[in-house]
């Protein structure tokens, strides 16, 4: 079978897909409804079958607004799965907006709850078998799609190997093309960037892989040039570890996509919102644990003079100082000129508090930070800044996390 065939398979068989994607979605929606109907003794109306042409005809305008029945190849199942129940949760909440005028609201409420709930099971499900079903052909050779790397960066090599350990996805690796270095070239050297183009215009190849250095970009844009006259797609893999930004998350600003290096985790109505999580759940704790605090707070000052309550100076959100609160552990002393963290057997630490370090309850009364809004329940260990200082020539962007 020549190249040309093959393409012409693979997007056939792409297509067929799409189609029993989009058939399994209507009959499911249809059949869910019928069910509901028919456990609920109530006769299939006309009415129902209104409401839910119409919660159908939104769904598919969602699908095709979000780009829903694109080739889910390579693509995570669970991000496939939350822009199905996104789109289906939309196209419930407009159709219930319906049934509201209905007399009997009541009673359609509950059905069109029952129907979403059976609904989004059996999408989910029908997806889940129609992602296998596409994977075991794919694994015996049908749909199957060539690709390339350009490219000799690392994460090329990564994204070839994961091709390569699951073959269900339907990905055959033609191999990695770059110009040779003095060094000599891998096992996995298929040709220099010319070889590519003449191989992508012959039709051997579907996918071609950029992956370059950002010092590239020359050669990056005659390559994408030259691909331009060819039917495979290109598509570009960020170099995101010269600066260390595998973790980091695409943004836009005025229109114009931007990568932020080093940013604050939260922003917005989100910060708000995770705000309002701290305040309820650190409020709901300290009443919960309110007689472990006052248990502790009697071992410590029955073990040691001075106060319960150790309050120190560390750094939170945007580098601003605040105090924050643990129960006592080690004697009472003056700092050192030079800092030192605590040791195993440190003969500054107590008794008592060598068991709160062990068991971490030392750290319970930080949830009065919470409470005020100097720390969250979840994010970055506060550390003290002479030793953020000492540590930070070591370990890369320490105070991304507290920014």
């Amino acid at each position: 079978m020549t190249n040309l065939k093959k393409r012409e398979r693979a997007k056939t068989n792409a297509s067929l897909i799409s189609m029993v994607q989009r058939f399994s979605d209507i009959t499911i929606m249809f059949a869910g409804l019928w069910l509901v109907c028919e456990v609920s003794g109530l006769s299939f109306l006309y009415m129902h079958l209104l409401v839910a042409l119409i919660t159908l005809v939104v769904f598919q305008m969602l699908g095709g607004i979000t780009d829903f029945y694109r080739s889910w190849r390579g693509v995570r199942a669970a991000t496939e799965f939350a822009l199905l129940l996104q789109n289906w949760t939309l196209s419930v909440i407009f159709s219930a907006g319906l049934v509201a005028f209905n007399n009997d609201f009541d009673t359609q409420l509950k059905i069109w709850l029952a129907w979403y709930g059976l609904t989004s099971i059996g999408l989910v499900v029908c997806r889940s078998c129609i992602r296998i079903g596409a994977g075991w052909l794919r694994n015996h050779g049908y749909n199957k799609r060539m690709v390339a790397v350009a490219g000799d960066l690392a994460a090329g090599q990564m994204l070839m190997e994961s091709f390569r350990n699951q073959p269900w996805l339907g990905f055959e690796v033609v191999g990695v093309y770059h110009d040779p270095k003095p060094g000599g070239v891998s096992n996995d050297w298929a040709g220099n960037l010319q070889q590519l183009v003449e191989d992508a215009k012959a039709g051997k190849i579907h996918n071609v892989y950029i992956a370059m250095q950002m010092c590239d970009g020359a050669r990056v844009k005659k390559l994408v040039h030259q691909l331009a006259d060819t039917t495979c797609s290109v598509l570009l893999i960020p170099d995101v570890f010269t600066f260390n930004i595998l973790h980091s998350r695409l943004a836009e600003m005025n229109g114009v996509p931007v990568v932020p290096l080093y940013d604050t985790p939260l922003s917005g109505v989100n910060r708000l919102l995770k705000r309002a999580e701290d305040i309820v759940l650190a409020t709901l704790i300290l009443l919960l644990i309110s007689p472990v605090l006052c248990c502790i707070a009697l071992a410590v000052k029955l073990s040691s003079p001075g106060p319960v309550i150790f309050r120190q100076t560390r750094y939170g959100m945007d580098g601003k100082p605040i105090k924050v609160w643990k129960f006592r552990s080690m004697k009472v002393m003056e700092n050192d000129k030079v800092v030192s963290q605590a040791t195993q057997n440190d003969p500054r630490v107590t008794k008592v508090g060598n068991f709160l370090r062990r068991t971490s309850l030392d750290e319970l009364p930080q949830f009065i930070n919470v409470l005020t809004g100097g720390c969250r329940l979840w994010g970055h260990v506060h550390t003290r800044w002479r030793i953020t200082n000492n540590i930070a020539s070591s370990l890369k962007a320490t105070c991304c996390a507290i920014r």
